[in-house]
């Protein structure tokens, strides 16, 4: 707590040195406490200058997904209004899963600088090195458990429409739950579901981004088909500033999925998809379905022309779009 009132305090006289004694004095603390204080945010990386006639200066922030910087100026009702932030974690959705099961509220969300053990979709593994976007957001939808699965679409049109607005690149969704720019994945969405006897209890829905990500540094095999934002926009993106926004847009449309208008999202879903219309191969459970992706029903399901001009819906699994 002290932390954010000190923080708030420089931040309302960033650029400007602050006398240590009232900067002491207006978060009710001692000048040692202050100093303490002051040394363990350098060590976050915030730039403090310090003079012993001046007092303190904030002149940097740190480009990270701290709590406070997050929660500054954050627009939202209650979509990040609690962060448990963390500097690494095995994994942001077993650390939610937990936090939820404990009664963590809707709209929490766990934020790691890292994941030692990231996970996508049928336990692959997800490269979760720092400068990227690792975060969880806890929700508590009254719907049917069958419904759960649509708050990766959901999820997928607020990323999508994100980074479009925000870095203006050739944005895209590839089915189920992958990011795209242009036909590399820059983003992957991990919604799991939880339910009790009674029927859904929460739904924890994992975003992973490579924004400030080395690419190069990952090995060959993923290296081809991945990107970042910094790699695509060629220089450091602020993050705070990204993932505020993607909260935003999220917290808007998950009210209007709670609401029933989860129709008109899809809509969107359709317009962005780059699916739609490719040729894919869907592998699931040791098996391969290839066809072209001609829809998505209203539930979500791909839909796929094969070969013979039948029509086949699919309802998980690996999607590979075919050159």
């Amino acid at each position: 707590m002290n932390k954010k009132q000190i923080l708030k305090t420089l931040h309302q006289n960033k650029g400007e040195y602050l006398p240590g004694d009232r900067l002491a004095s207006e978060v009710g603390i001692s000048d040692s406490q202050l100093a303490e204080e002051i040394h363990q945010l350098q060590k976050d990386g915030y730039v403090i200058d310090s003079s012993p006639e001046d007092g303190y200066c904030l002149s940097k922030t740190p480009n990270r997904l701290l709590p406070y910087e997050l929660q500054r100026d954050l627009p939202t009702e209650y979509i990040g209004r609690e962060i448990h932030y963390y500097a690494e974690v095995d994994s942001t959705n077993q650390v939610a899963k937990r936090l939820a099961h404990d009664g963590a509220p809707e709209g929490a969300i766990v934020i790691a600088e890292s994941q030692r053990s990231g996970r996508g979709r049928r336990g692959k593994k997800w490269l979760s090195p720092s400068g990227g976007v690792w975060m969880t957001i806890i929700l508590r939808p009254d719907i049917l458990p069958s419904k759960a699965p649509q708050l990766t679409l959901v999820t997928g049109v607020a990323v999508a429409e994100t980074l479009d607005k925000e870095c203006s690149l050739d944005v895209g969704i590839k089915w189920p739950n992958d990011i795209l720019i242009g036909e590399k994945k820059v983003c992957g969405i991990l919604t799991e579901a939880c339910t009790n006897p009674k029927g859904l209890e929460y739904v924890v829905v994992g975003v992973g981004i490579d924004l400030n990500v080395d690419v190069n540094a990952f090995p060959p095999e993923l290296r081809e088909g991945a990107t970042s934002l910094k790699q695509e926009l060629e220089k450091e993106i602020y993050s705070v500033k990204l993932v505020q926004r993607f909260l935003e847009n999220f917290e808007k449309l998950y009210n209007d999925f709670k609401t029933g208008k989860f129709p008109e999202i899809l809509t969107e879903w359709r317009k962005l998809s780059k699916t739609i219309g490719s040729n894919v191969e869907v592998h699931k459970k040791g098996k391969v379905v290839r066809g072209e992706a001609v829809g998505i029903t209203n539930e979500g399901v791909l839909i796929l022309e094969m070969g013979d001009g039948s029509l086949r819906k699919v309802i998980s699994g690996e999607c590979i779009h075919r050159k």
